[in-house]
């Protein structure tokens, strides 16, 4: 069952204060020198952040975007007395720039991800992403299209499976855990997030368990970023934001695991280094960085960021900003 309470009291943004803090600069100066700044939140959720940011700063026109349409009606709600200042689109992220040319938006002054599972996405159990009760095998982020978990686990092969477990969920059991899949699904179709569990607890050696969480953890991951096409979407959503980013603009991108991290860390390095051939004597303009790096690597949170928000504790976080002008390429 759906929960009653209000959005902004069901729902505590993941390090809100720090990744409002990281955009500030660029939305106060382009709010200064144009009357307006314009922010995507490539990840609206139930719009905590943007909800943050709305009240920060009165200049700011926000353009939240989520292909999770109940996420949006959600956050549509939350954010209605700014809905002057809004423009909320059901998209995937990666057709930033599609969403951005629609709207007549040629550049912005900042982007904010908040990568993975959303808040609202784990506690509707009808959604099928937890492991820690029952509910339908879906898992798709945007439940009005695409296929479903239990269309993965009932329909691809045991070496699909192996892979897709190994490679997105990082399990070492992988080989074992799709074995096990393929048998139980030729007596019964799997249909529920527990009958998947039980399989997996069969073969996952207690002993592992006991160390690395809860046996099915790995294994659920792979299977959402499988059905969601997550990193596939990621590393094409990256270089296009930062290809909408204005002089000055910033993006800020919150993950949750290595493999999402080292996307993004991969675009932002590429864009905060020269790209002048080795040995090359001059720097020419061309070769310039385009973006300066605002974190030393990766940040996580403090012990109170945890306190205020346990789901925090995982959270990886990395911000560029653009130095040099697209034209100047």
């Amino acid at each position: 069952m759906s929960e009653e309470r209000p959005t902004a009291e069901r729902h505590v943004p993941v390090l809100r204060e720090r990744c409002v803090n990281l955009l500030a600069p660029s939305i106060e100066r382009a709010a200064e020198a144009s009357g307006r700044a314009v922010v995507v939140d490539a990840t609206l959720g139930m719009g905590g952040h943007s909800e943050a940011m709305l009240r920060r700063f009165p200049r700011l026109h926000l353009i939240g975007i989520d292909r999770d349409e109940q996420a949006l009606a959600l956050a549509g709600e939350r954010l209605a007395e700014f809905r002057d200042r809004t423009d909320l689109v059901h998209a995937v992220y990666d057709q930033i720039g599609e969403v951005l040319a629609d709207l007549g938006v040629e550049a912005v002054d900042g982007a904010l991800f908040d990568l993975g599972v959303s808040s609202l996405q784990l506690d509707e159990r009808e959604r099928g992403f937890a492991y820690s009760y029952d509910a339908p095998l879906d898992m798709r982020m945007d439940t009005s299209r695409g296929m479903t978990a239990a269309d993965v686990v009932n329909g691809y092969s045991q070496e699909e499976l192996a892979r897709i477990i190994r490679m997105w969920g990082e399990e070492k059991f992988a080989g074992r855990i799709a074995a096990a899949i393929v048998a139980a699904r030729q007596a019964e179709a799997f249909a529920t997030t527990g009958q998947l569990v039980e399989t997996i607890r069969k073969v996952v050696p207690a002993a592992a368990a006991r160390t690395g969480g809860h046996p099915a953890k790995r294994t659920f991951q792979a299977l959402r970023i499988e059905v969601n096409e997550e990193l596939h979407v990621l590393e094409r959503a990256i270089p296009a934001t930062m290809e909408a980013l204005a002089l000055g603009g910033r993006i800020v991108v919150m993950s949750y695991h290595s493999l999402e991290d080292k996307i993004v860390k991969g675009f932002f390095a590429t864009g905060s280094r020269s790209s002048a051939p080795p040995g090359f004597p001059v720097e020419l303009d061309e070769h310039k960085a385009q973006f300066k790096r605002l974190t030393k690597g990766t940040e996580v949170p403090t012990e109170e960021e945890i306190r205020e928000n346990p789901r925090a504790a995982s959270a990886r976080l990395r911000a560029v900003e653009r130095i040099r002008n697209r034209s100047a390429s």
